[in-house]
């Protein structure tokens, strides 16, 4: 049995540890707050626009042109993997890694065995794990939540926009946790490029002719990089939503955990104490009757 002093030591840690985590939760709470209300205000933007590119895109001669519209064989991958610079945040960035491996595994296992296959990390925890699994890992942008904002994620996605135009890549593809709730995140993989047209619903919508103005070619041309550049935003964004939210799960079951922990061990304090004085008394009136027969 542990002595008091060892038992003493460990309520201490153990109610140390709970301030710690409790103190966490409060932040990522804090944190989530704002996080979710920007991936609530971007997202019906991103889902438009993006619906608008692809029903545009099946209909307009300019689009067909567009580099990042041409599909050809994959032999090169990039694989943008969106995921936290911090830990203590439950399973997210291990569902992340876990979503690219399956991804690699399913659609592009030729290319990973053969190490076509480039990784550009977004957070910290995601380019330590490819690295610690050998690929290569570019890790520019494992930063850019120190500075959240369109302009910083812009890079990365401009960055691979250049890589496919030029043909160093033949597919790119995001993987990042969606936000749901504060409890639920799910792992989400989607092709970037090339870009895949839509073609409009049968019916009424198959019938609409778009009037562009001031020309087709401007606007889709302006349309294309603006629509690939918000949908990395928003997997950036609906990530850093995700994290906070892992994260303040993750600290209340901690310091729900800690609770339980200091309950089983003020319980064996308060056994190791009775103990204790019990052991004290034996020895005392052993001690009298001794005394009371020499």
């Amino acid at each position: 049995m542990a002595s008091l002093k060892e038992v003493r030591n460990r309520i201490a840690s153990v109610n140390s540890t709970q301030q710690i985590t409790k103190a966490m939760k409060m932040v990522a709470a804090a944190k989530l707050r704002r996080a979710q209300d920007n991936i609530t205000q971007l997202r019906p933007y991103a889902q438009k626009l993006s619906q608008m590119l692809g029903t545009v895109s099946a209909g307009a001669e300019t689009a067909s042109d567009s580099p990042y519209k041409q599909a050809r064989p994959v032999e090169r991958v990039l694989l943008i993997v969106v995921t936290s610079d911090r830990g203590l945040c439950g399973a997210f960035n291990t569902n992340a890694v876990k979503g690219a491996l399956t991804l690699l595994d399913q659609k592009y296992a030729a290319q990973a065995r053969s190490g076509n296959v480039e990784i550009m990390a977004i957070g910290k925890k995601g380019a330590e794990a490819f690295q610690r699994r050998g690929f290569r890992v570019n890790t520019t942008h494992v930063n850019t939540f120190g500075s959240l904002n369109f302009g910083t994620v812009k890079i990365a996605a401009e960055e691979a926009m250049d890589g496919f135009a030029a043909g160093r890549y033949d597919a790119v593809e995001i993987i990042y946790n969606e936000f749901k709730n504060a409890a639920v995140q799910i792992v989400r993989a989607e092709q970037m490029l090339p870009i895949v047209a839509t073609p409009p619903a049968a019916g009424a919508a198959a019938a609409i002719n778009y009037t562009f103005e001031p020309s087709e070619e401007e606007i889709v041309t302006e349309l294309i990089p603006k629509t690939l550049k918000t949908q990395l935003y928003k997997a950036v964004l609906d990530s850093n939503a995700s994290e906070h939210g892992a994260r303040m799960t993750a600290m209340d079951k901690a310091t729900d955990n800690a609770g339980e922990l200091l309950k089983e061990l003020k319980l064996v304090y308060n056994r190791t104490r009775q103990a204790a004085i019990t052991t004290e008394i034996l020895e005392i009136v052993g001690g009298a009757e001794a005394l009371a027969n020499a």
